[in-house]
């Protein structure tokens, strides 16, 4: 079994299109050696890509209010426990100088979908961070938006779009989200940010409620067909005061697994390794650069609103994951030979 899973995996690292039939075996048959053969591999790719350069990007997290109810995120808009708050522009600005200061040359502005920051607002955040640091590139996660909506943050500056699809599954993304929320509107939001020339990042959860190996390999198929600048994969972290609370984490071992692939499948893809890996395992960052991640995104939103942007319980937003930790993050980086990037970080054409 291990050497017809480590074939396929070989296969995929030269160049082979696999379908969703053979991710499938993968995922099923792979075990704790396929696992580390498909990391060495993965690593060796992204080393062959990136060398040992590390990109860097300063996440600021503005807005914790939204107007979807999705049933496994802790700031679904049914959760009457969070503390609400939005940064000022003002408070953005603050964070975009602390974090050009720490030679951050990628901003993230992420949030809920918060129909406070309309267009014009995002494009006035977006125009006064450009013109502050042309520089800098700006990255927006705030959700589904109309195409022209999308055309109005790419004119004002915009250089990336990161929306997860979460799943490529139609009824398991159904079984996630309430009616109406659909695959449909999310993969169509995907195909505009690419038409409109943004770097666009979509990614999945791992171990997600009702989630099956069958699910997790339509990702990958579709991984493949789109072609993304960017990847998001992260396990699945229950979040106390959702439908979800008592249900189990997706595994770090099967999110290794994903990242790997997908670095395979995927050569030139921006990936990162996620706050969600860290929460589940201290040495999860690292772990998830050695299967081929080449990202992280260190925290600059204000210490006083960070506890607050739980998207999932336990959440690490301090150390580490913290602009703060900088210095301690590039030590940590030394220790497997890689550096920190100073540069923005772009998509390899």
């Amino acid at each position: 079994m291990g050497e017809q899973t480590r074939e396929l995996i070989s296969s995929l690292d030269g160049g082979a299109r696999l379908d969703a039939t053979m991710f499938e075996r993968i995922i099923n048959d792979c075990d704790s050696d396929d696992l580390a053969f498909a990391m060495k591999r993965a690593n060796a790719k992204r080393k062959e890509q990136f060398g040992d350069e590390i990109f860097i990007r300063g996440l600021v997290e503005f807005t914790n209010y939204c107007r979807n109810d999705c049933l496994y995120c802790g700031i679904r808009r049914s959760n009457q426990q969070v503390e609400r708050y939005r940064l000022t522009a003002e408070q953005i600005m603050e964070c975009l100088e602390q974090g050009y200061s720490a030679e951050i040359r990628t901003l993230v502005l992420q949030g809920g979908e918060d129909t406070y920051f309309n267009d014009a607002r995002v494009c006035a955040l977006v125009s006064e961070i450009k013109s502050r640091h042309p520089d800098i590139a700006v990255t927006l996660s705030i959700g589904e938006r109309p195409y022209e909506s999308y055309m109005l943050f790419r004119e004002a500056g915009a250089d990336r779009y990161l929306l997860r699809h979460e799943t490529a599954t139609e009824w398991h993304y159904a079984k996630l989200h309430p009616s109406s929320q659909t695959l449909a509107s999310r993969m169509e939001c995907l195909r505009n940010l690419k038409a409109l020339g943004f770097q666009v990042g979509c990614g999945m959860m791992v171990g997600s409620p009702f989630q099956t190996a069958a699910c997790l390999a339509q990702d990958l198929a579709f991984i493949q067909d789109f072609r993304p600048h960017m990847v998001g994969i992260g396990p699945f972290i229950p979040h106390k005061a959702t439908p979800f609370a008592n249900e189990s984490a997706g595994t770090v071992e099967q999110t290794l697994l994903m990242l790997s692939l997908v670095r395979l499948m995927h050569p030139k893809v921006l990936l990162p390794s996620t706050t969600a890996l860290a929460t589940l395992h201290p040495g999860g960052r690292l772990k998830g650069i050695m299967a081929g991640a080449n990202v992280v995104m260190p925290n600059l939103s204000p210490l006083s609103v960070r506890g607050n942007y739980t998207l999932y319980d336990n959440k690490a937003n301090t150390g580490l994951e913290a602009v703060e930790g900088l210095a301690a993050l590039s030590r940590e980086l030394d220790t497997i030979g890689c550096t920190i990037s100073k540069g923005r970080g772009d998509a390899p054409a």
